[in-house]
């Protein structure tokens, strides 16, 4: 009989629930994900209990309160707190978000679950390793591509021109998407994912570049581009709104139209 075994230090166990220490009107209980790889063992869930009344309105807030005021050893990325550096993406009552602009009310359920962006490896706690993902992103060479010489002044467009561009510069690289998806959960090592592969789309159509047939060459391939299978969930964690599966989906029409 075959014997099958989890990976180790895959095992999440239970952590501690730290105590409170001033009893409050509005109670609320958030189950925290912790890794700490230099330790060796497995990751675990710690449980914190903030009084809400004495607490920000957003998840960052609450995290802010945790690492603050009751466990200083706590590791997440923030940055800007306006939903613009997309630092603290991860996964918030299941689903990936910006701690930032999930407001705590908004998250259904009696306790909180925050863990990292799934299907990464974790660097600690709530911090996801993103070297990858980023390697992806360079791979695209999302800048200009001209065989004119440098203008004197900047490169004009039209205003309709301008507007193709709209839903898709917007993305701020949070990798909210790409962890959302099970192709790139199975093959991130080849398949690009939705944020790549949207930013690829925003140079495609910008009228500026002069490179669209060496772009559609670089991601003629089975798994860059067509491991998409048009689930949507990328669309649906966008916290900034954007469509990567449309773009995904206009890329490969280029792909057909030219064929």
């Amino acid at each position: 009989m075959v014997q099958l075994a989890l990976p180790k230090n895959s095992k999440v166990n239970k952590g501690k629930a730290w105590p409170v220490k001033d009893g409050g009107t509005r109670m609320k209980t958030f189950k925290i994900y912790r890794y700490d790889p230099e330790k060796g063992g497995n990751p675990y869930w710690d449980s914190y209990q903030i009084d809400l009344d004495n607490c920000g309105p957003m998840i960052l807030d609450a995290l802010f309160k945790i690492k603050n005021e009751i466990d200083p050893t706590l590791a997440f990325r923030r940055s800007c707190r306006e939903g613009v550096c997309g630092s603290c993406a991860m996964n918030i009552g299941g689903r990936n978000t910006l701690a930032c602009t999930k407001a705590i009310e908004d998250v259904a359920g009696k306790d909180i679950t925050i863990s990292p962006l799934p299907h990464m490896p974790v660097v600690r706690d709530l911090v996801p390793d993103l070297s990858q993902f980023y390697a992806q992103y360079a791979s695209i060479e999302p800048w200009l591509h001209t065989t004119e010489a440098e203008p004197q002044t900047e490169y004009t467009q039209s205003p309709e021109d301008r507007e193709k561009l709209d839903g898709y510069y917007e993305c701020i690289l949070c990798a909210s998407c790409s962890t959302s998806c099970p192709s790139y959960w199975w093959n991130g090592d080849r398949y690009l994912g939705p944020a790549a592969l949207l930013q690829a789309y925003r140079w495609l159509v910008d009228s500026r570049d002069q490179a669209k047939d060496e772009r559609l060459n670089a991601l003629e391939d089975p798994f860059k581009l067509y491991r998409c299978h048009t689930i949507m969930n990328c669309t649906n964690v966008c916290p900034k709104g954007l469509n990567p599966a449309k773009a995904i989906a206009d890329v490969k029409k280029m792909m057909v139209d030219r064929a």
